[in-house]
């Protein structure tokens, strides 16, 4: 079991940044980020391996990078150039299978074993 802690939302004008953090209580092979806006379902936006290999959602690609640190289980998301329509509550993700990447699978909710509880997001016009 593996738990998943998202930090680093807030309320941020329109143009900037923000970085989120994602600590994980244990190693996992595939961490991702996903949002979501009531009455929506939730969106893929990035996942990265293990080894580094990432795939992007083509909303934000250019715009927000996921890095991670395998020594401190943790991911990132690096948001710049931030919309007032990339509010939402955004929420790590992680699996321990070993996959590769370029699955279907990384785009999809159900393709992640554990979730962590969100963290909201605000950008302001």
């Amino acid at each position: 079991q593996v738990q998943l802690a998202e930090s680093g939302g807030g309320l941020v004008q329109a143009g900037g940044s923000l970085r989120l953090s994602c600590a994980a209580s244990g190693s996992s092979y595939v961490m991702g980020w996903f949002r979501q806006v009531p009455g929506k379902e939730r969106e893929f936006l990035a996942a990265i391996s293990y080894s580094g290999n990432t795939v992007y959602a083509d909303s934000v690609k250019g715009r927000f990078t996921i890095s991670r640190d395998n020594a401190k289980n943790t991911v990132y998301l690096q948001m710049s150039s931030l919309k007032p329509e990339d509010t939402a509550v955004y929420y790590c993700a992680a699996d321990s299978a070993r996959r590769s990447i370029y699955g279907d699978y990384v785009r999809r909710s159900n393709g992640y074993r554990y979730w962590g509880q969100g963290t909201q997001v605000t950008v302001s016009s």
